[in-house]
């Protein structure tokens, strides 16, 4: 031993092909315009977190494809898509985005699509459940904004271990209708206003049994062997950093890490096999429901992001708020995902505004601070402190090179650069997949 550090091994190098796309505020950045464009030269594109609460819309050849629980790369006629142990999976509905991107033009998707057997199922009454709470949490004015999709309800039965996995649906049918007859008691006791249909359940989900089973794999196995061999994999982060269980403003968070944590949890990939660390901002900010939004603006200019981005959620079809780019909410994120580069998404949705703002700082109570509050109340009480730049007021929907932008559009681009210490190696001037500008 002499002291210099240690090379890596070419194998050790070689293994680093795993690369992960982020949404670094409160979800519908873009991300699925971005796993788009990388896809083509991927291997394979993986879900590793939530459910069909989340919705990515990629638009090629003029089609817009709405995806819920499939990856979006799932339109790459050269990659599998797999859905992690980690994602939450309600059947009915996965079959039915199926079955309605399929009309729009998917294609062999059977060859293609890999479910992990330890990934959980949402039932119906998992949905039903989600939306008793809410109506007692609005009762008592402390609704969530959930999408009632069944997400909580389903990572709650996972954490109290009376889940049932996808793997537990391909072994003994008797063993699964036991395990099903138990979950639906449990809730029963806690909502006994909640009506299942225990027989045509069980009928409903041998067929689906037999459905899935070509599509189920030890996916652990599957994604060591691949990388192994060298093989290109990006992962797709669902919802966002804000969004995160532990990290996003609680109460008002999904049930599942997606930060990068959750990437390794919901595949079963180690932190070493991690490369770049894409993090995809839209170049304002938006959140769908309740919770905390420092830079939200209720002004003729929120309305103008609103409706020139057509700000409606892909799954809950809700308005989204609007406001400035928190760039230091950005820099919080960064802490915790480590960003290796940026997306700027919907730079277009600011064209026509003569001036545009970045929130460098808060202070509460007056007092500046270099924190995130963890506590919801408090960060509904900061003042963002802003930077303000001028606008460029000129259509940037048909530039494709950054030398080609409005000067004061590079240099909005620049200082959020500076900021946030990531360089930003993408810019989405549209909602088309060639509406992207990508630096080298």
């Amino acid at each position: 031993m002499n002291g210099s550090p240690r090379k890596k091994s070419r194998s050790e190098l070689s293994e680093k092909k795993v690369t992960v796309i982020l949404g670094a505020q409160w979800g519908d950045e873009g991300k699925g315009k971005v796993v788009d464009l990388l896809a083509s030269t991927a291997d394979l594109v993986c879900r590793c977190q939530g459910g069909n609460n989340a919705g990515h819309t990629v638009v090629v050849n003029g089609v817009e494809y709405d995806f819920h629980l499939l990856p979006s790369g799932i339109i790459q006629p050269n990659a599998k898509s797999i859905i992690g142990n980690g994602v939450v999976i309600h059947l009915p509905g996965l079959f039915e985005e199926l079955e309605k991107n399929e009309k729009k033009g998917l294609k062999n998707w059977e060859d293609r699509l890999i479910i992990s057997d330890r990934a959980h199922l949402v039932f119906d009454l998992h949905q039903n459940v989600d939306g008793l709470q809410e109506q007692e949490n609005n009762k008592k004015g402390q609704g969530l904004g959930t999408t009632k999709k069944g997400i909580g309800p389903t990572y709650s039965s996972k954490a109290t271990r009376n889940g049932i996995r996808v793997g537990d649906l391909l072994g003994d049918f008797e063993q699964f209708a036991e395990k099903f007859k138990a979950l639906v008691n449990i809730h029963q006791r806690m909502f006994p206003s909640l009506k299942v249909d225990i027989d045509s359940e069980l009928q409903r989900y041998q067929k689906f049994a037999i459905k899935i089973k070509p599509l189920v794999y030890d996916t652990v196995s599957f994604l060591d062997k691949n990388i192994k061999e060298g093989k290109r994999v990006l992962v797709e982060g669902a919802n966002a950093a804000m969004l995160d269980i532990d990290f996003g403003t609680y109460p008002y968070v999904t049930s599942s890490n997606c930060t990068v944590g959750g990437v390794c949890t919901g595949l079963g990939i180690s932190p070493m096999r991690i490369g770049e660390v894409i993090g995809v901002v839209k170049a304002y900010t938006t959140r769908v429901g309740d919770g905390p939004f420092p830079t939200e603006l209720k002004d003729k200019v929120g309305e103008l992001m609103q409706e020139r981005g057509f700000e409606f959620g892909v799954t809950t079809k809700r308005k989204r708020r609007c406001g400035w780019l928190d760039v230091f909410l950005l820099q919080y994120t960064h802490k915790i995902n480590g960003y290796t580069s940026l997306c700027v998404t919907k730079l277009d949705i600011l064209d026509t505004l003569p001036e545009v703002k970045l929130a460098t700082g808060y202070k509460l109570n007056g007092k500046k601070i270099n924190y995130m509050p963890a506590n919801a109340s408090d960060l509904g009480k900061v003042e963002p402190e802003y930077l303000t730049m001028p606008g460029w007021q000129t259509s940037t929907e048909e530039v494709r090179y950054f030398s080609d932008l409005p000067e004061n559009a590079k240099k909005y681009i620049k200082k959020i650069e500076e900021l946030v210490e990531v360089p930003v190696k993408w810019i989405g001037v549209g909602k088309s997949r060639d509406s992207i500008i990508t630096i080298n």
